[in-house]
């Protein structure tokens, strides 16, 4: 793996080396200059006195607002003539038109050119203890040698490279260095199978692919070059695959492989940015949708980046020497913006987290924050509650006084595991900020804070829309709902500069799923409750899409996988609530007429295909077996139903007599497994 070597990089744009204000100043009061101590920009607007003034600018004059941080906070080649140009009714998205920019300056070069020596990465590596630094020069320099060497080897502006790799510093500069030169970036989850990679890679079209030998992950060796070899296989489009060395151990090469850092030796540290409109693609990031076929999502240069630095800096309150630990894979949205872009856009120390939150042993969180110094720390409430099982022993074990804010991500964080992570983690003084948002939203969009310091945290609600952000609920039948104390379909009444721009070659499907739901409205296909204060809190998807620990999958991806075993004559997909995960999976199948087979062995043989198929963590945790399913008179499977039969919601069945037969949903709960109290 490429190391930190102390060489001096020959090159900073100068025209990009304006920095970003820096504020330490602690905002307790409401006057105009406290509220522009903690946002320079606000001097600017007439009548702004406090935070709360300057949020509700932020979402009536929101052009204002988003012009005045673009222009302050990136630096520009080329300045922007028009803030948006968005019509929600029709997907249409786009930010700060005419400016040109290149995102690898903005969080590199700028940087270099007053700190070059600040530490830009923690590499917090799976073997405790060997964590590596690099700093921005460093940093700068071996993105440099990436950008080099994919243009060299035929690379162009416009192009989509693929990255499968693990956390580490060289995947973040393989995706600097696709930014650098132009290129798009398709980052894959290193957990998924070549089935899976497979299908990213062609729809990305990517004629090149990034990978490493092996992975290293809670102690285990994950052969990540043989995953890519199967996967290239049925993926006619990649010409070649740069391979870098995770581990000391060989690996078989054939004459689309490169030896990635054996290349990187040859090229020079200084690589000439491309200068991109803001509009440009930036990456592509695939998520599950309620089709079986995964989404490529779209996010654009500018907006996308000004997002992610701005959500930042005050949903974490960051500040300048702080050592920010994000324990997200790069491979999902929370590790591009809040383990790379966002916290490099502002000149942050980031933390890389390679292992596992119990590897060693269930400490090795808290023993990383004790020896990285980290300040704010931002992880899955899957993770609390699994360490929240192993007592507080595990915690108090090691000094974590340098925390400052604590964060959770993925899905809705239980009140048990939030007090836990409050009390004990943070030692009650840390405030934890529950953030909503998904890959469609580019950053976080509700959340805690930012708010006046001491304004009430609800344990269990995300609560606040970020600047700029206009929440609203609407009921099944279309109609706005303006009270408090309700719930319904959370919507976003207008648009902001991370939103994703459309799915890869199907811009229609962008604007079926989240446009047509509720014409002018972006559809976030969660529900969400408005409390008596205006407070909001996520209640759960409300498409066939499940969140198990923190990773969206469609039920139908799943369906498909089981659907394809022989012996299946259909299944249905639903989750459930589970103790560590969120959710878990729980399967219903219906066999062929005629089948023989221990349903046992079938039970393994199809987790087996699942896990082949799509990735581990989408098995089924539990697969019932059943004469038939619940379908409507017009065949469709009742997943609500089912869903109500497993949580043993009875009451909450509703009116059956749609169904085409009612009585086979009096089979399947008398045929149905008992969830186990140990998941």
């Amino acid at each position: 793996m490429w190391l930190p070597c102390g060489c001096t990089s020959k090159y900073v744009a100068s025209s990009f080396a304006r920095r970003i204000l820096a504020s330490h100043l602690h905002v307790s009061g409401r006057s105009r200059c406290n509220v522009a101590a903690f946002m320079p920009e606000a001097a600017g607007f007439e009548g702004v006195s406090g935070r709360a003034a300057l949020r509700e600018l932020s979402v009536s004059n929101s052009e204002s607002f988003w012009a005045a941080v673009a222009r302050h906070r990136l630096s520009w080649s080329i300045p922007f003539h028009t803030v948006q140009d968005c019509d929600l009714s029709r997907g249409k998205i786009k930010w700060f038109e005419g400016g040109k920019l290149n995102v690898s300056v903005n969080c590199l070069d700028r940087h270099v050119h007053t700190c070059p020596e600040r530490v830009a990465l923690i590499w917090e590596r799976d073997e405790r203890g060997s964590e590596m630094k690099y700093t921005y020069r460093e940093l700068l320099e071996m993105t440099c040698r990436v950008g080099n060497l994919l243009r060299r080897h035929g690379v162009k502006r416009g192009d989509c490279v693929t990255i499968y790799m693990p956390t580490c510093p060289l995947a973040v500069a393989s995706m600097l260095a696709c930014a650098r030169i132009g290129a798009a970036h398709n980052v894959v989850f290193a957990g998924f199978s070549a089935d899976a990679l497979a299908e990213r890679i062609r729809d990305a079209q990517s004629s090149t692919v990034i990978t490493v030998n092996q992975g290293v992950r809670g102690g285990k060796v994950i052969e990540l070059k043989k995953t890519v070899d199967t996967a290239v296989e049925s993926c006619p489009t990649v010409k070649q695959v740069f391979v870098a060395m995770r581990t000391d151990n060989p690996v078989t090469m054939t004459a689309r492989d490169i030896a990635m850092e054996e290349e990187m030796l040859k090229e020079d540290v200084v690589c000439e940015p491309a200068v991109m409109n803001s509009e440009d693609v930036l990456f592509l990031l695939y998520t599950s949708g309620s089709t079986g076929k995964p989404k490529g999502l779209v996010h654009t240069q500018a907006g996308y980046l000004l997002y992610a630095a701005l959500t930042h800096r005050y949903v974490f309150s960051y500040h300048d020497g702080d050592v920010f630990g994000c324990v997200a894979d790069i491979g999902w949205i929370t590790g591009h913006s809040y383990v790379v872009y966002g916290p490099l856009a502002n000149g942050a120390t980031t933390v890389l987290f390679e292992s596992t939150p119990i590897y060693p042993d269930p400490g090795r969180y808290w023993d990383m924050v004790e020896r990285l110094k980290i300040n704010q720390f931002y992880g899955a409430p899957t993770a609390i509650r699994l360490l929240l099982k192993y007592g507080d022993q595990w915690v108090n074990k090691y000094d974590r006084s340098t925390l400052k804010t604590l964060g959770s991500v993925g899905e809705p964080i239980n009140t048990e595991a939030w007090e836990w992570y409050h009390r004990v983690v943070g030692d009650g003084r840390c405030p934890v900020v529950d953030t909503w948002w998904q890959t469609e939203t580019g950053g976080i969009c509700i959340a805690p804070r930012p708010s006046d310091p001491d304004a009430e945290i609800v344990p269990g609600m995300a609560m606040r829309p970020f600047f700029g952000i206009k929440p609203v609920l609407i009921d099944t039948e279309g109609e706005l709902l303006t009270s408090n104390n309700t719930s319904g379909a959370l919507c976003m009444a207008q648009p902001w500069p991370g939103m994703a721009r459309t799915i890869h070659n199907n811009h229609q499907r962008f604007i079926e799923t989240y446009f047509q739901p509720y014409p002018g409205y972006f559809f976030t296909g969660d529900g969400a409750y408005r409390s008596e204060e205006g407070y909001y809190q996520i209640t759960g998807r409300l498409d066939d899409v499940i969140n198990v620990s923190g990773h969206r999958i469609g039920t139908a991806e799943i369906e498909d996988v089981v659907n394809q075993c022989p012996a299946v004559a259909e299944s249905a997909v639903i989750g459930y609530t589970h103790s560590i995960k969120g959710q878990g999976v729980y399967a219903f199948v219906v066999l062929k007429k005629g089948i023989d087979v221990k349903e046992a062995d079938l039970s393994r043989q199809l987790n087996g295909m699942v896990s082949e198929k799509i990735a581990k963590y989408a098995s089924p945790d539990f697969i019932q077996f059943a004469q038939r399913l619940p379908k409507t008179r017009s065949g469709k499977i009742m997943r609500r139903v089912l869903r109500k039969v497993v949580e043993s919601d009875l009451e909450g069945l509703g009116d059956l007599s749609t169904l085409d037969d009612p009585a086979a949903v009096q089979e399947i709960i008398q045929e149905q497994s008992v969830l186990s109290e140990s998941t």
